[in-house]
């Protein structure tokens, strides 16, 4: 009697657990965002009264900001435990150190010199940032700038951790923003290939490409394509079908004579670059892949900083020399443009698991 008791038992609790996913996944799948596959026209949030680039010489800046949720103290249980449980892993940082991060990403950005910032993991209303809308704050950062969001992460409810239902990631609506000294003439979200398998392509990042293009006094257009590709993507297999895709359009772009430049996140390391380059060895079950050194034609250029880390990993709060860091953020110019400066801006990971990356390049 007590053995079928305690199977009963089992069995309830098995069945209300399967009822229970199985709900979450029905939701899920219903409530799935489908971006469109064709380009789309991004509208300003902001406009600049700069309508042509009239300087050969101009300054960008990159940066992953992290959602104002990875500074230096924060871990993240994703990176850790996986989709079932936190652990002792954070599942969103308090609200004061998301507040501390993006008063510091804001006050950054005033103070730095660039005519184009290419922002990443920049949060609309998310639960995970407590709903501030952390974009208005970059674009009030910076009056006179034209700006652009792209969305490539808008969910209802991400369920996880599984097992957690009381304390879900909750509401996600975030994506690339682009702030420019100058007006583009157009400004297009491209929807990248490749899917994540079901059921986890539900509830994570349906990732993109900002294209913003500005006429210059040269006659010829300079193309700034702002990305962020795939994380979380064992082999690189999802990669391995989004840069065919921003190659074809940089090229086609370059091909009618405009100087192109492709920046953010790429979730993988430059051509030959190792990924444990900071701390060799010590690779702590981490890897990184490289993007194929004939990938992109051999007279495009990566630009980079090679002595600064721009990522450091989650697993735990950041600890200078024990926490694993490697370089994912960079540049990549067409053969028309001249790379005068790279600087990687050690911050000592305070605002976000990203360090932003400076360049000066010349048009000519």
């Amino acid at each position: 009697m007590k053995n079928r008791t305690v199977w009963r038992l089992a069995a309830g609790l098995f069945s209300v657990l399967v009822l229970y996913l199985a709900v979450i996944f029905v939701h899920g799948w219903l409530s799935d965002w489908q971006p469109a596959e064709q380009p789309t026209t991004l509208a300003p949030t902001q406009n600049s009264t700069q309508a042509v680039v009239a300087d050969s010489v101009v300054q960008l800046l990159i940066w992953n900001v992290g959602y104002g949720g990875l500074g230096a103290e924060s871990d993240f249980f994703y990176d850790d435990s996986g989709i079932w449980y936190s652990g002792s892993s954070m599942i969103r940082s308090p609200r004061p150190l998301v507040e501390k991060n993006l008063r510091g990403a804001v006050d950054f950005l005033k103070n730095t010199r660039a005519d184009f910032f290419l922002l990443q993991e920049v949060d609309l209303e998310s639960d995970r940032s407590y709903r501030i809308r952390q974009y208005e704050e970059y674009v009030k950062a910076l009056p006179g700038f034209s700006a652009t969001f792209a969305e490539n992460y808008k969910c209802d409810r991400v369920p996880i951790p599984l097992l957690e239902p009381w304390q879900p990631y909750g509401k996600a609506l975030s994506g690339l923003g682009t702030l420019n000294r100058y007006q583009p003439s157009e400004s297009t979200r491209y929807q990248l290939p490749g899917k994540y398998p079901m059921p986890d392509r539900m509830f994570q990042l349906d990732r993109c490409a900002a294209l913003h293009r500005f006429p210059t006094s040269r006659g010829k257009d300079l193309v700034v394509i702002n990305i962020h590709n795939s994380a979380y993507d064992p082999g690189d297999k999802i990669k391995a079908i989004q840069l065919p895709y921003l190659r074809d359009l940089a090229l086609s772009e370059y091909k009618k004579g405009n100087y192109v430049v492709l920046g953010g996140d790429w979730n993988q390391c430059p051509p030959h670059f190792r990924f444990d380059s900071f701390m060799p060895g010590n690779t702590q079950g981490y890897q990184q892949g490289n993007i194929p050194a004939d990938f992109f034609p051999e007279d495009w250029a990566y630009a980079y900083d090679p002595t600064t880390p721009t990522n450091r990993k989650a697993r735990d709060p950041y600890v200078k020399g024990k926490t694993f860091e490697t370089l994912i953020d960079f540049f990549l110019v067409s053969p028309n443009v001249r790379i005068k400066t790279v600087k990687g801006i050690p911050q000592g990971f305070q605002f976000s698991d990203h360090q932003p990356v400076w360049m000066e390049v010349e048009m000519l």
